[in-house]
Parts: C-alpha cells; sequence; structure tokens
C-alpha cells in the first residue's frame, strides 16, 4: 500500500467528492492561489477552477455566511479556517444557523456544509492560536464534530463528512499535516460516529483522539514493558460520540485513562467519565482518570508549553494510578 501525508489525504478526499458531485465547491482564506495555508489544496485551482475554489478575504465571518447560505440553493460546500482558532469570528453563522437550518425550516432544508481546519496547539502559536474548541462544538446539537489522527482515518471521515447532509465540523492538526500514513489507492469511507480499537489490550483502556492519541501509543509502549496491556481507542467522531465501543472495552478491563488535549472543565472526557460511570459503573475497580492541559492559556515559553501539554509520561502515572501501583 502506498505511504502519503496526512495534507494529501485531505486534498485527495476534497478532490474526488468534486469529482463526484459538481455542488461541492472549496472555499476560504488561501485555498486556492497560494495551494491551501498549510498545502492541504495543493492542484486543487488548476483541476476545478476559480468557481470552485475560491479565495476569501480576511473574514470567517463573512465565508462562513455564505457557505450556509449557499447550502440552501443546492451546493456543498467545504469552508476551511485556517485555524480552528478563528472560526470565533464566525461561530454565530455556525452554531445560530448551520446547526439550526433543519430545526427551524420544520425540515425543508438541510445544511450539508464542512467546516475544516487545524484545532488545538501547534508548537510557540501563544494562547490565542492554540485552543481545542472540540467541547464547544460538540455541545451543540446540529452539528457533528470529526478529529482524525492518521491519513487513512482523515481521507475516509472526510469523504463520508462531504457526503453528509449535515453540517460537520472537521478538526485536524498543523503538527500532523507532513504526517505519513498507508492510505489505499481505491475508494473508501469511514463512518461518522464510530470509534476504533486501535491496540487491543486486558488491564486498562485509554480513550483518546486526534493528535495527542500519539503519546497514548507512547505511554502503552513504556507500559508494555512493564508488562502492563493497554487497550487504546480512537473516537475519531467525539459527536455522534460512539459510547458502546467505550463501555465494551471497559467492561473488558475495568480501568479507564481517557487523554484530550483540551481544557480540563466540561469537556469531552467530562462527559465520557459520566457516561461510563452511569452505564458501566459496577466493572470500574478504579475511578476514572482524566488528562488533560493545564487549566491555563497555552503559554508561549517552550519550557511552560511543554509542562501546560499532556504527554506520554502523563499517561504512564494515570494508568498506574488506576493499577494501584
Amino acid at each position: 500500500m502506498r505511504t502519503i501525508q496526512f495534507r494529501e489525504a485531505i486534498a485527495e478526499a476534497m478532490s474526488e467528492e468534486m469529482r463526484r458531485d459538481e455542488s461541492i465547491y472549496l472555499m476560504g482564506e488561501e485555498v486556492a492561489e497560494y495551494n491551501g495555508a498549510y498545502k492541504a489544496s495543493k492542484g486543487m485551482l488548476d483541476e476545478f477552477g476559480a468557481d470552485r475554489v475560491i479565495d476569501t478575504p480576511i473574514s470567517e465571518a463573512g465565508f462562513a455566511g455564505v457557505g450556509v447560505g449557499s447550502t440552501m440553493g443546492g451546493n456543498r460546500p467545504i469552508i476551511e479556517f485556517m485555524t480552528f482558532n478563528f472560526s470565533l469570528v464566525g461561530i454565530d453563522q455556525i452554531i445560530n444557523n448551520a446547526a439550526k437550518i433543519r430545526q427551524m425550516s420544520g425540515g425543508q432544508f438541510n445544511c450539508p456544509i464542512v467546516f475544516r481546519g487545524p484545532t488545538a496547539s501547534a508548537g510557540q502559536l501563544a494562547a490565542t492560536h492554540s485552543q481545542a474548541f472540540e467541547s464547544w462544538y460538540a455541545n451543540c446539537p446540529g452539528l457533528k464534530v470529526v478529529v482524525p489522527s492518521n491519513p487513512y482515518d482523515a481521507k475516509g471521515l472526510l469523504k463520508s463528512a462531504i457526503r453528509d447532509n449535515d453540517p460537520v465540523i472537521f478538526m485536524e492538526s498543523e503538527q500532523m499535516y507532513g504526517d505519513k500514513g498507508e492510505v489505499p489507492e481505491g475508494e473508501y469511507t469511514i463512518p461518522l460516529g464510530v470509534a476504533e480499537v486501535k491496540k487491543e489490550g486486558k488491564d486498562v483502556t485509554i480513550v483518546s483522539f486526534g493528535k495527542i492519541i500519539k503519546e497514548a501509543f507512547k505511554a502503552a509502549e513504556e507500559l508494555e514493558k512493564e508488562g502492563v496491556s493497554c487497550e487504546i481507542i480512537d473516537l475519531r467522531t467525539v459527536r455522534p460520540l460512539d459510547k458502546e465501543t467505550i463501555i465494551k472495552s471497559v467492561k473488558k478491563t475495568n480501568r479507564l485513562v481517557i487523554l484530550e488535549e483540551a481544557w480540563p472543565f466540561g469537556n469531552i472526557a467530562t462527559e465520557i467519565t459520566y457516561i461510563v460511570q452511569d452505564e458501566a459503573f459496577d466493572f470500574l475497580d478504579a475511578p476514572v482518570q482524566k488528562i488533560n492541559t493545564a487549566d491555563t492559556p497555552a503559554p508561549y515559553s517552550p519550557v511552560l508549553l511543554k509542562e501546560w501539554l499532556p504527554n506520554s509520561e502523563d499517561v504512564v502515572k494515570a494508568v498506574k494510578k488506576v493499577l494501584y501501583k
């Protein structure tokens, strides 16, 4: 199987879907002439032209609104935010329009739109460019939220997101665009709302998603040397949440650690913790442990940023805590 970069998987997914359906277009800052801020739309302007790959001014509220409105005319837009930190400028269009069109129109209008771009920290980009808003968007009924962790999942999930008749928030990472992984040549999709057990284990379940899941794999490798077998679940989609896969794993391992790159208050890990104690309390042999960033804005200092972010050492400590080691 061939190996390609994450950014190439994203570009392939969009291009394949645009060839399949002429109602799909891509719009955002620098997506056309510059081939994308992270080169995730490289070559698409040459293939599809300026009518379907559209550069915009720095005006997230404007082009998010244009995208939402165009769905009511039969289009299926892909709206790229240079980072989801900038989506806050257009969040009214996402929350109050995209997420509510179907209900408020009495089912007369769907809103088949994908908002995509990088989320969370990406090195020393400081407090206003290092935020994870997965739980913000997942809190809003009417939106689906997808956060892939590798090129294979990214392509299959993005194709499904583009075909979906509801608005989808598709969150990537600046630090993953260069990641390489095996992606087949042929057509495939991955259904939204289905988690995957990336590593089988018997002693503890680790749930994570997005780029931070790499730290879970590092921790599992270290713990394996001590005879601890970790099961790792990649959520892939955080709304709808695949609680069945989590519950099934917890009933097997009897212990749960959740790793999420987000502030600790009111996040995805908090919701999972509630679900597990509600539906699998009697199977738990230890309290659930969740690992998040520090409860502060992201620091610019590399020394402080290292302390702020969760890492594999934090995962190892949490696993040992639930194992009473």
